[in-house]
């Protein structure tokens, strides 16, 4: 089984790692084309700024290259952004993947904007999420969220309910971090990594 995360402009690529690591999982990190288009899961992680993570993914023809994948490929955090049509955010156009926009959280009184910290997911519906109780709580840091719509697979509530986690054939993607979520965190990159055909 060989896991690839690609290597690109946005951060949090290692503690990906490590939690794969501490799942038992074989990874390489990488930008390569070759070495991602063999890989058998593909993970697409991120923590950035929306135009210019999808700048530097065009430059490199690495947008192409992703939504050209075949294989089991999971978004993470802004990964998941990056997958859908459009931006807020720098006022991006996004790679398509999934038929969403992404929105910037109103700022209310009594809500932080970005979100941080620890939410419940529900309505879950995947195989991505056995094992995982309804309710259970995730790790997010963001101040954008993904509108409900197609392929929403779970869903959270901060102010709203927006999409937690996205599904369309190969792609799957979750707007919270599961590399920093605990036990239930591992759980879902188990999940990806032995479930996901």
């Amino acid at each position: 089984m060989k896991v690839t995360i690609i290597q690109y402009n946005s951060g949090n690529i290692r503690s990906v790692a490590y939690a794969l690591e501490r799942i038992g999982v074989d990874y390489c990190i990488t930008g390569d084309a070759e070495e991602i288009r063999s890989a058998d899961k593909v993970i697409f992680p991120g923590v950035g700024e929306a135009r210019s993570a999808m700048n530097y993914l065009q430059e490199r023809k690495l947008d192409k290259l992703i939504i050209s994948l075949k294989q089991p490929v999971l978004g993470i955090c802004l990964g998941m952004q990056l997958m859908c049509t459009h931006s807020e955010e720098g006022d991006t156009t996004c790679m398509g993947l999934f038929n969403l926009k992404v929105k910037r959280f109103e700022r209310k009184q009594e809500l932080k904007v970005p979100q941080i910290g620890w939410n419940t997911i529900e309505d879950l519906r995947s195989p991505l999420f056995s094992g995982i109780m309804e309710k259970e709580y995730m790790y997010f840091v963001h101040g954008y969220y993904v509108e409900q719509g197609a392929g929403e697979i779970a869903s959270a509530t901060y102010g709203l309910k927006y999409s937690a986690a996205l599904n369309k054939d190969n792609f799957y993607a979750v707007q919270f971090h599961p590399e920093k979520s605990g036990k239930a965190g591992e759980k879902l990159l188990q999940n990806f990594v032995t479930n996901i055909k």
